[in-house]
């Protein structure tokens, strides 16, 4: 951690560390200060602690930007300091100054600008004489002390002593070093925003999108739509607006245009609905003179490029849409490192499963790659990771899949406390303003909004649901399930004609020597 963790050697004039005593706290949930190995100062329960327990409110001390440019950047509180959400630096008094930081917390904590405070809230049941910590994010800028020794060179100078401060890091403004090379899965180190290729990507990704060429009339994709033919050209303004309340406005044709005019027999034609296998003919206004209508084979989809789009509007007048949404995004080294360590604790919680007899199986929400806790306050980010294994077994319940689980550790999470909602997922504006018991029961608690889900195995099709319809960014796994997964097994539901989301996929090119995670096929995960 930082150099304020660090305790120096004894030397004379100062108490060695098996000397130094840690001072007393009053508190109603068990807790005291206790020095940590390699960290220093450290909060630790001296009772069993159950999880949603608050156990510290702290009050921050508020600086103005002026007074800690010209002050407070040129003390030791400059290591403590975080971005309040109104741009002035804070620094959490009490027990808030003192949680560590863990790989694995036990604590989390939101903010509240209203009392200027800091709550701190334990996500599992804490056992007596366990430290509870915090998460501060991947950018570490001090020697993670869980991590090992191999790590990053602390921001003070070495040697430096404990000045009774512990350390408000989580919130602090982070630097670019990192340490995650602990489990079967790494990656080189080097320069974070190096961007990968896509072959040397520790993964492969399935394009949802297929992009057909269809630069020939014989390879354009068509579906039957029913079309009439419009007696007197003047008629169309009055069918378009007929159109748009006859409920046949259907999106699934929202790359054609509805009006065709023959260049050849100067005939308008109007496009009014999909065929489906159980669709009859439309039926048009009785006061409108107007033929019966037919069907028509027209363009599937739009057209990606201007050679395709001519041949398509052959067939059917076709919008010109170049694809942009379904390009593969870019991977910098630092974002890889952190899929690594990712995938690191989802292996290791498996395995944990698996010690308790449980299916080898887990899944882990880790905090968004890059984010600092002052951008998670500003952008409604996560704040705090969470991961969950499979318990069908010892719940006797066939749907309690780790994937299942993890979902609803979320929601259990931010329903507990409503001020924990703008924590986790950042929704786009609205005209309508909700109640938080609106929220609660429209189900936005177990939206992924933005987040990555890591499976140490490919989600089955009730998983690959719940993810869809939590609105997951994507999902990386570790091994394919042919027979069951929903993920590119057996179905591929982010593919599928009319869902309203679709989300990435990855799967990891390599086990990593995880031969012992492996289920039988017709496993549903």
């Amino acid at each position: 951690m930082s150099d304020a963790f660090h305790l120096p050697p004894s030397s004379e004039g100062k108490p060695s560390t098996s000397t130094r005593k840690a001072p007393q706290h009053l508190n109603s949930t068990g807790c005291c200060i206790r020095y940590s190995e390699g960290k220093g100062r450290g909060v630790f329960a001296t009772r069993r602690i159950d999880p949603q327990t608050v156990i510290e409110i702290s009050p921050v001390l508020l600086f103005t930007k002026d007074e800690y440019r010209d002050h407070g950047r040129h003390t030791v509180i400059d290591h403590y300091t975080f971005k309040w959400r109104d741009g002035r630096m804070a620094l959490a008094l009490g027990l808030g100054s003192l949680f560590n930081h863990s790989d694995h917390p036990n604590v989390s904590y939101t903010l509240d600008t209203e009392t200027e405070s800091i709550r701190y809230t334990t996500t599992r049941a804490v056992a007596p004489d366990e430290e509870l910590c915090i998460f501060y994010g991947h950018k570490l800028w001090f020697e993670n002390a869980d991590a090992g020794s191999a790590g990053v060179t602390p921001a003070s100078e070495e040697g430096e002593a404990d000045d009774g401060w512990g350390g408000l890091g989580p919130l602090a403004d982070l630097v670019d070093n990192q340490n995650q090379d602990s489990g079967p899965f790494s990656f080189p180190n080097g320069d974070p925003n190096d961007i990968i290729p896509d072959a040397d990507l520790p993964f492969t990704r399935l394009k949802l999108i297929e992009d057909p060429e269809e630069e020939t009339l014989e390879s354009v994709h068509t579906i039957k739509a029913w079309v009439v033919d419009l007696p007197d050209p003047k008629q169309t303004i009055a069918m378009l607006k007929w159109l748009r309340t006859s409920g046949l406005d259907d999106p699934s044709l929202a790359h054609l245009k509805r009006v065709r005019k023959s260049p050849v027999t100067s005939t308008t034609s109007l496009l009014l609905s999909r065929v489906t296998s159980l669709s009859e003919p439309p039926v048009l206004p009785a006061d409108v003179p107007l033929p019966a209508p037919y069907t028509l084979a027209v363009p599937k989809t739009a057209a990606l490029t201007l050679s395709s789009c001519k041949v398509k509007s052959t067939l059917w007048p076709t919008m010109y849409a170049p694809r942009r949404k379904g390009e593969l995004e870019e991977w910098e080294r630092g974002r890889v490192r952190w899929a690594c360590a990712a995938m690191n604790a989802v292996v290791a919680t498996a395995r944990e499963a698996a010690l308790k007899g449980e299916l080898p199986i887990a899944a882990h929400v880790p905090v968004p790659y890059a984010s600092s806790k002052d951008q998670a306050a500003a952008d409604h980010s996560l704040t705090r990771e969470f991961t969950a294994h499979d318990t069908r077994t010892s719940l006797a319940h066939p749907l309690k899949h780790a994937v299942i689980n993890v979902i609803r550790a979320v929601g259990d999470y931010r329903a507990a406390s409503p001020s924990r909602a703008s924590e986790l997922t950042n929704q786009p504006p609205t005209t309508e303003i909700q109640t938080e018991t609106d929220k609660t029961r429209n189900g936005t608690h177990y939206l992924l909004t933005s987040l990555t889900l890591f499976t140490t195995h490919e989600p089955c099709i009730m998983c690959s649901m719940a993810l869809l319809h939590s609105r997951v960014k994507e999902v990386v796994y570790l091994y394919a399930m042919e027979k069951t997964g929903g993920c590119g097994g057996v179905a591929c539901l982010p593919r599928l004609e009319g869902v309203n989301h679709r989300f990435g996929i990855a799967r990891w090119r390599s086990g990593g020597g995880c031969e012992d995670l492996r289920v039988a096929e017709d496993v549903d995960a």
